[in-house]
């Protein structure tokens, strides 16, 4: 799932609360920024 934080009013929003308006539904604000997973990666080093 994917998850949003509004720029302005620092909100956590997720992918179904934005839908294809593309703009925080708390302030209206347009800048959205897309939070990176929690998953750590491990990679062999060759």
């Amino acid at each position: 799932m994917a998850e949003y934080r509004c720029s302005n009013c620092g909100k956590i929003v997720t992918l179904e609360e934005i839908g294809l308006k593309a703009k925080c539904p708390h302030c209206s604000n347009r800048v959205l920024i897309k939070l990176r997973p929690r998953v750590v990666k491990k990679v062999q080093a060759r």
